[in-house]
């Protein structure tokens, strides 16, 4: 029987629509993004963009503002991501394992990933604040100094990966005891076969297994934490004294504060890259270490 070439790219043909759709929802933005940040345009309507090639980003690169938004923004990025791995591994193996309420347990464990990202920064803000927040009356309770949290420089961002570690543990959780789900038994039965213990099955066994999967959760959860705007925003809005002024909080406020319109493009393709080299990053190792155990 013969086909034509219709009947035989048919299963291409289907789904070429959605993928162009797709990628045209994706590159366009990028694109114009990229054009904006080679002119000088406050979105008006009577002054048209001015050409004013790299410029926008040479005065980025010299601007003290800027170099801070991105210390900022690694501080709460590393830092926050370390924290919910760490705690996202030794959640899962807790939960890995069998005991009553489980599933309850799970269920609630669970609950502050699927909440609104602004609404818990309005929460937050309540528990937060220094005079009637429930934060300062626990430290009360135990004997301790109440502290500024949010309206302090030095405390806003610790507070903030705080917030960002309730919410998100529980997906770097979920994604690992996944990952513990797809572990053979035998390596446990030999390893309780020459009397190991668990500290010895965790590192042998157990992590050497779940290092792919790890990684992969900390991809994930690497380039949403960079991005995170709505919680800061919400919040604290970059403040106290740009404390908390991340990269994304700084290309909104220069350009729909400061009506700077290409030189927040410069910064978001700025931003853009640092993401994407980031990431790379972490698939280039992800292929290293299966390399490793083929």
């Amino acid at each position: 029987m013969q086909y034509n070439w219709f009947d035989r790219n048919l299963k291409w043909i289907y789904v070429l629509p959605a993928v162009a759709f797709v990628l045209l929802m994706m590159l366009f933005p990028i694109l114009y993004t990229v054009r904006i940040s080679f002119f000088e345009w406050s979105m008006s309507a009577i002054t048209p963009p001015k050409w004013v090639g790299l410029e926008n980003y040479m005065t980025l690169l010299q601007d003290d503002r800027f170099w801070k938004a991105v210390r900022s923004t690694l501080y709460f990025t590393f830092v926050a991501l370390v924290v919910e791995v760490v705690l996202g591994v030794a959640i899962a193996l807790l939960l890995s394992r069998e005991f009553r309420g489980k599933n309850f347990v799970k269920t609630i464990f669970l609950l502050p990933m699927v909440a609104t990202p602004v609404a818990m920064g309005l929460v937050w803000l309540l528990i937060y604040e220094p005079s009637i927040g429930a934060a300062n009356m626990m430290l009360k309770t135990i004997g301790l100094e109440p502290l500024l949290w949010l309206a302090s420089p030095s405390q806003a961002i610790p507070s903030l990966i705080i917030v960002d570690v309730w919410q998100w543990t529980p997906m770097i959780a979920l994604i690992v005891m996944a990952g513990l789900a797809t572990i053979p038994t035998e390596p446990y039965e030999a390893a309780d076969v020459d009397g190991a213990g668990r500290w010895r099955k965790f590192i042998s066994i157990t992590l050497p297994l779940l290092k792919s999967t790890i990684l992969v959760a900390a991809m994930l959860r690497l380039i949403d934490v960079l991005k995170t705007f709505d919680i800061i925003y919400a919040t604290t809005q970059g403040g106290p004294d740009l404390a908390t002024e991340t990269l994304n909080i700084y290309g909104y406020v220069l350009g729909f504060q400061y009506f700077k319109l290409g030189m927040a493009s410069s910064l978001l393709v700025m931003f853009f890259a640092l993401v994407m080299g980031l990431t790379l990053l972490l698939i280039w190792m992800r292929k290293r270490m299966e390399e490793q155990y083929d």
